[in-house]
């Protein structure tokens, strides 16, 4: 494994909670930037690499929400995104997720367990650029890419993309929820509803761009891709 250290953009306009998250990742595993508001965050993935983004969702100029997309769609960049927000509703967790973010972390938070997800996220890496087939669909890892005949190609990012991908390697036979919140997260302990939570807003895209629907749930088992024409 490399010991090259990670790179991390916090974006926080709450200057003491920055400071604490400065001093307790000052150390030779972590290159840290780190950004007030909205758009000078934009403007730092824009012209810098990063290993991850920290993000705080209520920012100055900007919402986390809002600069997330634009990360996303605007700057086409597929690294890491942890949210950061006091909002604990199901609903804000939907939004952030749908908007890219991979993972979701409530305010107050332990300063060892932001470097964990970290940590987690840095070390999933990015995958070799092959196609995978699942039936008539396609997914092509390095670009981040769902292809259905006759469709135009639907860009995912995040934990969309990670799923997706978990989920095509496995076909035809399914995933309980076990083996893939292990291949997601590794073995930290996630709430059950965060895979739910993942799963859902993946659904809902899909249908949305697509107009099918590819996952199939499998009450109390798991989850399985179902290309279109399968019963």
């Amino acid at each position: 494994m490399s010991t090259a250290p990670i790179r991390v953009l916090i974006v926080e306009d709450n200057p003491a909670l920055a400071a604490n998250i400065g001093e307790y990742l000052d150390n030779d595993r972590y290159i840290l930037d780190f950004a007030y508001d909205g758009v000078v965050a934009l403007h730092q993935v824009a012209t810098h690499e990063y290993d991850v983004i920290a993000l705080d969702v209520m920012l100055p100029g900007m919402s986390g929400f809002t600069l997330c997309q634009r990360i996303r769609h605007d700057l086409h960049s597929t690294t890491p995104i942890i949210m950061m927000t006091a909002k604990d509703h199901i609903d804000d967790k939907v939004e952030g997720f749908s908007h890219g973010a991979d993972d979701y972390l409530v305010k107050p938070f332990n300063l060892k367990e932001l470097a964990m997800r970290i940590d987690a996220l840095h070390r999933r890496g990015r995958p070799e650029a092959d196609t995978l087939r699942a039936g008539c669909i396609e997914f092509e890892p390095g670009t981040l890419r769902l292809r259905l005949p006759g469709a135009c190609p639907l860009q995912l990012s995040g934990m969309q993309a990670h799923i997706t991908e978990a989920l095509v390697r496995a076909y035809p036979n399914f995933l309980s929820y076990e083996q893939l919140g292990q291949m997601l997260w590794g073995e930290r302990e996630v709430e059950p509803h965060t895979l739910r939570t993942h799963v859902y807003t993946l659904r809902k895209l899909l249908q949305q761009a697509l107009g099918v629907n590819l996952i199939q749930t499998l009450h109390g088992r798991g989850y399985r891709l179902t290309p279109p024409g399968e019963a």
